[in-house]
């Protein structure tokens, strides 16, 4: 099944039925998909304004970047459906393991983009930080259900130190980000 292409309505009527996928994983993957749009949407709110003119070429290259991620993020939905399906505990652990690697690196676009993205969209670099890490935590999960079934002991040991330390930074990234669009918004 391939979701990426079809509806929302499709994929969530799947997502809430009686079956094995789509599940957890692909929502995790759909909200980082989510999350990495309204990066776009603030860099393509800021571009161009002349109060921003100095972060140009920052944020083309942000944009770049968010573009790539929400690409990579919606075709994760559909090969963690594949992977599910395949029953193969490695392809079962790349695809949140990849996951939860793609959100580490959307997650380290949302401070920068406090600062120089347009400040009347503060608010959604928040939300993107929140979905970001919503999906991260989710990925996470998924990971570490998979280690319990992984031959190598060895390899699930580096996994999780990476994504303990990894899991850290994109906590306190939110956390930040929260702290930094409250003062905007707030005042």
């Amino acid at each position: 099944m391939e979701y990426k292409n079809g509806t929302l309505q499709k994929y969530l009527d799947d997502l809430g039925a009686r079956l094995p996928a789509p599940g957890g994983g692909s929502a995790a993957a759909l909200v980082a998909a989510c999350g990495a749009g309204l990066l776009s949407m603030v860099v393509n709110f800021t571009l161009g304004k002349p109060a921003y003119a100095r972060y140009e070429n920052e944020l083309r290259h942000t944009l770049a970047v968010s573009e790539k991620l929400k690409a990579e993020f919606l075709n994760l939905v559909d090969l963690d459906v594949a992977a599910y399906q395949s029953k193969n505990i490695k392809d079962c652990l790349n695809v949140p393991f990849m996951l939860a690697r793609l959100c580490y690196e959307g997650m380290k676009l949302c401070l920068p983009l406090v600062k120089k993205g347009n400040k009347n969209l503060a608010s959604d670099v928040a939300v993107a930080a929140a979905m970001l890490e919503a999906a991260y935590v989710s990925a996470r999960f998924n990971v570490d259900i998979n280690l319990k079934a992984f031959p190598d002991k060895k390899t699930a040991r580096s996994i999780r130190r990476e994504l303990d330390l990894k899991e850290k930074r994109v906590r306190k990234i939110r956390h930040d980000t929260e702290v930094k669009v409250g003062a905007l918004i707030r005042g």
